[in-house]
This record gives structure tokens, C-alpha cells and sequence, in this order.
């Protein structure tokens, strides 16, 4: 069966959170820090994983990663990183 995961990431040293959601995290991560070479993520590396979530759905995935995307979904990153 195959498992979705939400993930938020952090620059620290941008002070920038990026929200995404996924079925394979850790070669998606190695895409944002070091693959891609366009995109939003390329500009404030490095990045860490400050949160991950396992849905066994994508819809549900889709729908919780569209969630933190709002404002109470960002206050809820903004407690994770303070």
C-alpha cells in the first residue's frame, strides 16, 4: 500500500517554512536541498524537516496539506518553530 506524507520544512537561516506533501519524503527532500534547480525551494536552503504527518490516502494528504497552508495551518507551523 502505498503511504502519502505531509511535510513542512524550515530555513533557518531565511526564517522560511515550505509545505509539500509527497510518497517518497526523503528523496523529495534530497530534491528541495540539492536536486531541483528551479523553484521556491532553491533560494533559502538548507532545509530542514521540522514536521512530517502519514496519511494512507492522498486525498487526505492533499486536503491536510492544503490545510496548513491557511491561516490557522501556518499559526499551527509558526507554534513549531517558536
Amino acid at each position: 500500500m502505498e503511504e502519502f506524507v505531509v511535510y513542512i520544512l524550515y530555513s533557518k537561516k531565511f526564517n522560511k517554512t515550505y509545505t509539500g506533501f509527497t510518497s517518497n519524503l526523503l528523496e523529495r527532500f534530497k530534491s528541495h536541498n540539492y536536486l531541483a534547480k528551479s523553484g521556491y525551494t532553491i533560494k533559502f536552503r538548507p532545509w530542514t524537516v521540522i514536521h512530517v504527518e502519514f496519511f494512507t490516502e492522498k486525498k487526505k494528504a492533499m486536503k491536510r496539506e492544503k490545510f496548513l497552508k491557511t491561516g490557522q495551518g501556518r499559526l499551527f507551523i509558526k507554534s513549531l518553530i517558536e
